[in-house]
């Protein structure tokens, strides 16, 4: 089968690792972006905005463009004005027999939520008249909320392909280095600022993103430093800490997501989830510094559930496999 996928050239985190999904189940070939994404196929970008790069397919990819005819599934990766553009200038030339799946990875609860934020929102209605989408899937698909029968949950996931080399061994005990984009990450800093070497190791209110000094692969291989991270939900409930952690084999306590995901992480056995109110994160932070086997027992566990539900090309599957391929 063929994919056209239509993309915003600019990092979009679920439009990406979906991408490298696809084309790790169904090959550079058959997997067609339009326009053409040079983020795709250049390097020239650092984590987490490189998560849709597929090395060594410049060539591939644009061959292919040519010889690509008839496609199996129409893919609209990003709920963005840019992509809907693209989108509507190819819909009528769409034969009915193709079904075309829409991607919202955004912060919204509800479908295209994000337009009411960026603008876009007559455009959708538009490209929603030449041809609605027969699938739709929705990072943040919210527990106990009533979604079209067409609307899937599909969260972010992991591509093992950006992991760098760890080498191993602990320099932080708890850590979360995060921006206040949600008023729970405020109170947690509050509580932990001052309480282990959170303060040393910029566990701290007040950060700026643009600040960081931990960048690229270089804060995976800090975050794969920590005995304890912490996670919390920010604009969206799904956070790609909650997925990079557990990549790389490390122990995380979280607030519980309150989006569907499939396969989730299970308390006390891959992850520890504190209580809503926080009443619990000291105890819990103080409880497992304390005890290495059981901490590394459910690091491990995490991993394994990692690579056995939560890949990039576990999205990919899953996409096609509600799609009827």
């Amino acid at each position: 089968m063929k994919i056209l996928y239509i993309s915003r050239n600019k990092s979009d985190y679920l439009q990406d690792i979906l991408y490298t999904g696809l084309v790790k189940v169904l090959g550079i070939s058959n997997v067609i972006d339009i326009p053409w994404n040079n983020k795709f196929h250049l390097n020239f970008k650092k984590y987490p905005r490189n998560m849709g790069l597929c090395r060594n397919t410049i060539l591939s990819s644009l061959f292919s463009r040519f010889r690509a005819k008839d496609f199996s599934l129409v893919i609209v990766a990003s709920c963005h004005p840019d992509t809907l553009k693209s989108y509507r200038g190819l819909a009528h030339k769409i034969p009915k027999s193709v079904p075309v799946v829409f991607v919202d990875g955004g912060d919204w609860e509800e479908v295209t939520g994000v337009l009411d934020r960026v603008g876009g929102r007559e455009l959708y209605e538009e490209v929603m008249s030449i041809r609605p989408f027969d699938y739709i899937f929705k990072r943040e698909y919210i527990i106990g909320k009533s979604y079209e029968k067409n609307v899937h949950p599909l969260p972010f996931a992991f591509n093992f392909d950006r992991m760098p080399p760890l080498t191993g061994g602990f320099k932080y005990d708890v850590a979360f280095w995060a921006v206040e984009s949600h008023p729970i990450r405020t109170e947690a800093l509050d509580l932990i600022e001052n309480e282990f070497d959170c303060k040393e190791n910029g566990t701290v209110r007040n950060q700026v993103m643009k600040k960081y000094k931990r960048k690229g692969a270089f804060y995976l291989q800090e975050l794969a430093s920590c005995r304890v991270s912490l996670n919390f939900r920010g604009a969206g409930w799904d956070t790609l800490r909650y997925w990079e952690v557990p990549a790389l084999g490390g122990f995380m306590i979280s607030q519980k997501p309150g989006i569907v995901i499939n396969n989730n992480f299970e308390d006390k056995k891959d992850i520890v989830y504190c209580k809503d109110d926080l009443s619990d994160l000291l105890d819990l932070c103080e409880y497992y510094l304390n005890h290495d086997a059981e901490r590394e027992a459910i690091s491990r566990s995490a991993l394994d559930k990692m690579k056995s539900y939560h890949t990039d090309a576990h999205r990919g599957e899953e996409v096609l496999h509600v799609c009827g391929f």
